[in-house]
């Protein structure tokens, strides 16, 4: 049985909106476990993403603690989350944020920088990481313009993994690519996970869906419904798809 590496307690989330307020996230009690690809999903406005930030300390909860090991983050300051978050997360988004002015290969060492580990030996890991990801050193002096999207991606990715994460979060990520892009990043991540990755995303997609280990479905903040599935790859592709689809069209999906 593989141990907890996040979990929360009676988690909310409440937000302001025109003097009412909005509870998006109701006393959620959650666990996640180590080396687990887990994946959110929930109709539009159920909190999924308003979860993932609360679970990795990029936003902080109205009420409840969130646990990372034994470790409550909950009632950190805003500088103790961005240490907390430098030293055992990496993020993955929609919309790719690299910065515009810095080539592929400063990008990726943006998130060494931060955490003083400017090495040879990180420089080293950085290009075997652009490398396996499709990422070849023709391009690592090149700028996010002169990329394509799913090529940015997956800069994205290695930026990410580079301090080798504890727990990696992706929110959407192959929401702007095509399907080629698509697959290519979703390759990586089950790649990842196949090594022992620790991975939470957020999708609406059932492509995506389709690589995880554990399906989350939310409605209205709350979890109502599980799904358990064998690593992807170690079972039959029809069974995997069909019992995912009848789980979500029993959540109303």
């Amino acid at each position: 049985m593989r141990s907890s590496i996040l979990h929360t307690e009676k988690l909310c989330k409440t937000f302001s909106n025109g003097g009412v307020q909005q509870h998006v996230i109701k006393n959620l009690d959650l666990e996640i476990r180590e080396q687990d690809f887990t994946v959110i999903m929930g109709a539009s406005g159920s909190g999924k993403s308003t979860l993932l930030y609360a679970l990795s300390g990029m936003d902080k909860p109205t009420l409840g603690k969130v646990f990372f090991g034994d470790t409550d983050i909950s009632g950190y300051s805003n500088d103790e989350l961005a240490v907390f978050r430098r030293k055992n997360c990496g993020f993955v988004f929609q919309s790719i944020y690299l910065l515009e002015n810095m080539t592929v290969m400063d990008n990726v060492m943006t998130g060494a920088l931060v955490t003083q580990k400017n090495s040879p030996e990180l420089v080293l890991h950085a290009e075997d990481l652009l490398r396996k990801v499709g990422i070849e050193p023709t391009l690592w002096k090149k700028y996010p313009n002169q990329l394509s999207g799913g090529e940015c991606q997956r800069v994205g990715i290695v930026r990410a993994i580079v301090n080798e994460p504890k727990v990696v979060f992706a929110d959407e990520p192959t929401g702007s690519l095509n399907s080629a892009s698509s697959r290519d990043v979703l390759d990586i991540f089950t790649e990842l996970h196949q090594k022992g990755q620790s991975i939470v995303m957020v999708t609406h997609d059932l492509k995506t869906a389709l690589r995880a280990t554990r399906v989350i479905f939310l409605s209205d903040g709350a979890v109502v419904g599980e799904y358990e599935m064998p690593p992807y790859g170690t079972d039959d592709p029809r069974a995997r798809r069909d019992g995912l689809q009848d789980f979500l069209d029993r959540m109303g999906w």
